[in-house]
């Protein structure tokens, strides 16, 4: 019978995972008895995915405030510092900007406006319209905000981050300024010591300060990117693509995944007799339409994967090719053609017009996103995920 089936996306359920279990051995045997309940086949390039929450909590890597605000500290080197482009976030940012808050005695909090780089909005673009507020050039302090836009609460969570952030840096016993500024440099006029909190646009930010004269620029990244009194870290990314684990610590973005794919692939392969491949995903790269918010709050969709995932998608536009090149074909005929084009293929399709609109993303920003969809972030119970005939097309 004709095949029906191309790519399915499957959460795979899995035990809570704690600090020190074997989180290699738990994925295989979560899939090979998935495969074993549900009455599937693993084949050959399946892609196996671990959410990236799992794999740092099986490394304990946490971070107190404590260990924060020391490391604010020791790298900031001032009392008062600025505190820059912040993410309107609960989850991602509170428990940060507590520990950032611990650590100093002053903070100039500076808002990006209409929205954050994720685009959680403080305001919307028409009442900028309506207020006659130019957000790339106008300066606003917080009285001049409040006077133009009044309260604004999140529309999804409820919460104005104007004021629930200003309190929450006060009950850590620190001083706070709020100002509204697009412009980095614009901090300068208050404190020439820095703390950038954006994280797809940090290093142009931290170059933008320093060329302007900035004595001190410093990135999440750079807090925790080393261990803080035995705590955990993030070598690369410090504290971005950290979540609240409690009102008291974060959990760190994983590191060192690559050996954990790697072991992960070996051991499926030794139980299965199938070459699968592996990746650890976070954040996916999407934008919700409605709400406007950009998914991706972690530094990186994927960070580790085994080499198969490297690159980009190779393939053809099938709607292109029925309407183009085999225009007066249908039928059986119009399928044979395009099956055989399909098999013709150039190994390296870009800037060929068969190609346009083929969604050219990273393999791994496009299948992590699949998976952040199917396991979500609530009680699915799901922290893996089996992607099965990613790499299919109409002729297998």
């Amino acid at each position: 019978m004709e095949r029906k089936i191309g790519t399915v996306s499957r959460g795979i359920r899995g035990p809570i995972i704690r600090e020190g279990d074997d989180l290699a051995q738990i994925v295989t045997d979560s899939v090979l008895q998935a495969a074993e309940s549900g009455q599937f086949e693993l084949h050959d390039r399946d892609v196996v995915a671990i959410t990236e929450s799992v794999v740092a909590r099986s490394q304990g890597n946490y971070a107190s405030i404590e260990a924060i605000a020391k490391d604010v500290r020791k790298k900031m080197d001032s009392d008062t510092i600025g505190v820059i482009f912040p993410i309107l976030s609960r989850n991602r940012f509170s428990v940060c900007l507590r520990g950032i808050a611990t650590g100093v005695k002053k903070i100039y909090l500076m808002f990006s406006y209409p929205s954050d780089e994720v685009g959680n909005e403080l305001v919307s673009l028409d009442q900028l319209d309506e207020a006659g507020i130019n957000p790339y050039s106008d300066v606003l302090d917080l009285q001049r905000y409040r006077e133009l836009f009044g309260e604004n609460k999140h529309p999804f969570t409820g919460v104005d981050y104007v004021q629930y952030y200003d309190e929450l840096i006060k009950e850590c016993g620190c001083e706070t300024e709020i100002i509204f500024a697009n412009d980095a440099r614009k901090i300068l006029a208050y404190t020439d010591h820095v703390l950038t909190c954006d994280i797809h646009t940090r290093e142009r930010t931290k170059r933008i300060l320093r060329d302007a004269g900035a004595a001190c620029v410093c990135g999440l990244d750079d807090i925790m990117n080393a261990s803080v009194d035995g705590s955990g870290y993030n070598e690369r990314y410090g504290l971005l693509g950290s979540n609240k684990a409690t009102e008291d610590s974060v959990k760190l973005f994983p590191q060192d995944c690559f050996a954990l794919v790697e072991d992960i692939q070996k051991r499926l392969l030794n139980a299965s007799g199938k070459h699968m491949e592996v990746m650890v995903y976070g954040d996916g790269a999407f934008r919700d339409p409605v709400g406007r918010i950009w998914e991706l709050a972690d530094p990186v969709v994927s960070p580790a994967y085994t080499k198969g995932l490297e690159g980009t998608p190779n393939e053809l536009k099938l709607k292109y090719l029925a309407d183009n090149d085999f225009a007066q074909l249908s039928g059986e005929e119009l399928e044979k053609a395009i099956q055989d084009a399909i098999r013709q293929k150039d190994e390296n399709l870009v800037g060929n017009m068969a190609a346009q609109g083929t969604t050219p993303r990273r393999l791994t920003d496009l299948i992590g996103s699949l998976c952040d969809l199917t396991s979500g972030s609530g009680d699915k119970g799901t922290p893996f995920v089996l992607v099965q005939g990613y790499f299919d097309n109409l002729t297998d």
